[in-house]
């Protein structure tokens, strides 16, 4: 039996509901986050109400304007017990490239640590604009081979290899062979 590998959709309803949470913890307005995040106030007006398709790319952007963490955007209320398979779970795709995350735990509130799935193709490196100040991004690669880290000096990594990196500053992740994957910890203070 072949194993499929579904792209599914990125979580609209659960996305929506924490972009109008936290922008109005923020004490913005849909202008002011907008702005702040280089897209357009139709494009998060979408988003907030559910019926936005958006890019890491912009999930990403709209995370740094509103100072939090990527997975704040995408946790649900958890069971106490939780699997996600390697099949399973919500992926977010990128505009850029062959590539996708899923998000597999968020951390404490107190101190982020929040754990992602990513799978990547040759063809194009996902480049990564600098996160909110502090973070740090650790990805251990599980098949396949890599180039990851800052973006001015990326690593090759082979499977088992580990790499910790800042997050704040420019980084890649770029896939060198087909059917790439790795487990990414993100710490935000």
């Amino acid at each position: 039996m072949d194993r499929q590998d579904p792209v599914i959709g990125p979580p609209q309803a659960v996305i929506a509901e924490s972009l109008r949470r936290e922008r109005a913890r923020a004490g913005l307005s849909l202008t002011e986050v907008a702005s702040r995040a280089g897209i357009a106030k139709s494009t998060l007006s979408q988003l907030e109400s559910g019926t936005g398709n958006p890019s890491l790319e912009t999930l990403w952007a709209l995370c740094v304007a509103l100072e939090m963490p990527f997975s704040r955007l995408l946790e649900p209320p958890r069971p106490a017990v939780q699997v996600i398979r390697a099949d399973e779970g919500s992926a977010v795709p990128s505009a850029d490239a062959d590539y996708r995350v899923t998000l597999l735990a968020a951390g404490q509130a107190q101190a982020r640590c929040d754990i992602y799935r990513i799978v990547a193709e040759p063809g194009h490196a996902r480049v990564s604009e600098p996160h909110t100040p502090g973070v740090v991004e650790h990805v251990v690669l599980e098949a396949g081979r890599a180039l990851a880290g800052p973006a001015d000096e990326p690593v090759e990594m082979n499977p088992g290899d580990y790499i910790r990196y800042r997050g704040d500053e420019p980084h890649i992740f770029e896939a060198l062979e087909p059917g790439t994957w790795a487990t990414m910890v993100i710490e935000s203070p």
